[in-house]
């Protein structure tokens, strides 16, 4: 959904309301929802949304979609529901699983309407119904395909640990890694007259700032990817530092026995957090 941009402020009045009955603390609400916006040079005054990148929207998108989406998820989806059902959001991102079919398209027809009489909308883009059954032990392709999908910068898949079981396995998102990459070329492209040493520490450290995020359990091979990627994209920039002579792949790779990137290291680790997975690999 895109409650950043959409929700109503007199809906979040109504709805902080109910949760918070402190007045100083809903003028102060109501100070942030009328704050201006500075944009190309003008101030505007949105009388729809909330402050993009203001610490107290997460705050309200929470206190809000409780209202709206978890309870209503509790309440009244899952009592209704024939099989087993679950969901998992974060701020205004969030993902429903259904163990039946029928429940999830049932819930499809209605969930428009829902966020509607809040004044909220349903991303159509990033809507959909995924198959996601795990795949057979012996081999082969469950009914309509495994599935995959993404979900705050990570795809999720069904992966095969050590032992041959399935389970499923986050990866950084294609675009993510796109967009990293194209920041850490842009960046070289922009500082190739630095000193070497000053280049690689700062390269190690946008590898370290993105290992925070995304060094999970099973994603070592998308780390590893991207080191190689950004070996590639600082060798081509350092090219292009002057006329004379190229640096060629043999004394790049004599530089990285000097300077090496930062390896990649596990900073999040499933396996440690729920002893019951199987030690995760790739």
């Amino acid at each position: 959904m895109s409650f950043f941009d959409t929700v109503g402020h007199e809906h979040v009045r109504e709805l902080v309301g109910r949760r918070v009955q402190d007045g100083v603390i809903t003028r102060l609400i109501g100070k942030w929802l009328k704050a201006g916006v500075w944009e190309d040079g003008k101030v505007s005054y949105p009388q729809e949304g909330t402050p993009q990148g203001g610490v107290v929207s997460p705050i309200l998108s929470n206190i809000y979609l409780h209202e709206v989406l978890d309870k209503w998820f509790v309440e009244m989806v899952q009592p209704r529901c024939r099989g087993h059902t679950f969901m998992v959001r974060f701020a205004d991102d969030f993902i429903m699983g259904f163990e039946h079919l029928e429940d999830a398209q049932k819930v499809m027809r209605v969930i428009d309407k829902r966020f509607a009489r809040f004044g909220l909308k349903v991303n159509a883009e990033k809507t959909r119904l995924v198959p996601f059954k795990r795949p057979p032990l012996q081999g082969g392709v469950p009914p309509g395909g495994p599935g995959t999908f993404d979900f705050l910068g990570f795809t999720l898949y069904w992966g095969k640990t050590r032992r041959g079981s399935y389970v499923v396995k986050p990866k950084t998102a294609g675009k993510r890694f796109r967009r990293a990459l194209d920041s850490i070329g842009q960046w070289c492209r922009e500082n190739r007259h630095l000193g070497l040493r000053e280049q690689w520490d700062a390269l190690n450290a946008k590898l370290r700032g993105h290992d925070a995020y995304y060094a999970i359990s099973y994603n070592s091979r998308m780390l590893q990817k991207l080191r190689g990627a950004v070996e590639r994209v600082w060798l081509k920039w350092l090219n292009r530092r002057n006329r004379g002579r190229a640096m060629d792949w043999e004394r790049f790779s004599a530089l990285l026995q000097t300077l090496p990137l930062a390896p990649p290291r596990i900073v999040h680790s499933l396996w440690q957090s729920n002893p019951q997975l199987e030690e995760p690999y790739a």
